[in-house]
């Protein structure tokens, strides 16, 4: 796989579809990782606007850290490049305090995953508050497996984008493309995760397989390998169920949202 081709063409396919949809330019929330590092920099290479948005809830420091280091590179680099910090975390909390009266009888773990899932769809609400104000397209940071192989993201939430330009690469193929583009060592060396919780667990803590693993499942499932031939050892097994399991109880995100089609002969 030449990095150098896949930089050119994705680039180039950035720029033809904002230049289609009468669109000036792109706006991307950076939170401090590889996939995002990697889109923000490939739309700087446009050449058209890109603002970048920090909007932190109760970050991590090193992550916080991380973002800005990324965005002050991008900006000696990229002179079409500009960042604005929305700070969420009072408005979230706020929600937070609504919410948690209505949440008697349900677990507090159950209260904690929808709660984070609202702080992706704060982020949401916020980049389209400004791609609207400057007639920009929100762009994407998904990833392949984390796209179409297990769905982990947030539906409405990091799911709500104009356009993915990651999501037909592995994550594998994202670090080099990010080692193509140059990102600076704190970004290609952070521990991967999605930044929705308190206690800084990473995407590893809560899928219970590294992306490398879950990369092989998905290649596995792809090539129809009902027998393998040596067969699975342990790990492997218990891989393609944590994939498996991720990959059905996520199908909704995935798959277009069901319609119920009305019959032509009651319409």
């Amino acid at each position: 796989m030449d990095m150098i081709d896949i930089k050119e063409h994705i680039i180039d396919w950035l720029s033809e579809y904002a230049k289609t949809s009468g669109s000036k330019g792109f706006t991307i929330g950076v939170s401090g990782g590889i996939d995002s590092g990697v889109v923000s920099t490939l739309l700087a290479h446009t050449g058209l606007p890109v603002l970048i948005l920090e909007m932190p809830i109760h970050q991590s420091e090193s992550e916080v850290t991380r973002a800005k280091k990324h965005i002050e590179w991008l900006k000696q680099n990229f002179t079409n490049v500009t960042s604005k910090e929305i700070n969420l975390t009072d408005t979230y909390d706020s929600i937070y305090e609504s919410f948690a009266p209505q949440a008697e009888g349900i677990s507090k773990s159950d209260f904690d995953f929808s709660m984070a899932n609202t702080r992706a769809r704060l982020r949401m609400t916020t980049l389209y508050q400004f791609a609207g104000m400057y007639r920009y397209l929100v762009a994407g940071t998904g990833n392949k497996v984390e796209d179409f192989g297990i769905g982990f993201y947030t539906k409405y939430g990091d799911g709500g984008v104009d356009l993915s330009p990651i999501a037909d690469l592995m994550k594998s193929e994202v670090y080099s493309l990010g080692r193509e583009l140059g990102l600076i060592d704190e970004i290609i060396n952070a521990v991967p995760t999605d930044g929705l919780h308190d206690d800084g667990r990473t995407d590893e803590d809560q899928i219970g397989a590294t992306y490398d693993e879950l990369e092989w499942a998905m290649t596995y499932e792809s090539n129809g390998l009902m027998v393998s031939n040596p067969p699975l050892n342990e790990r492997q097994i218990e891989v393609l169920k944590i994939y498996r399991k991720y990959n059905k109880s996520n199908k909704h995100k995935m798959e277009a949202i069901p319609v119920c089609h009305i019959p032509d002969n009651i319409k």
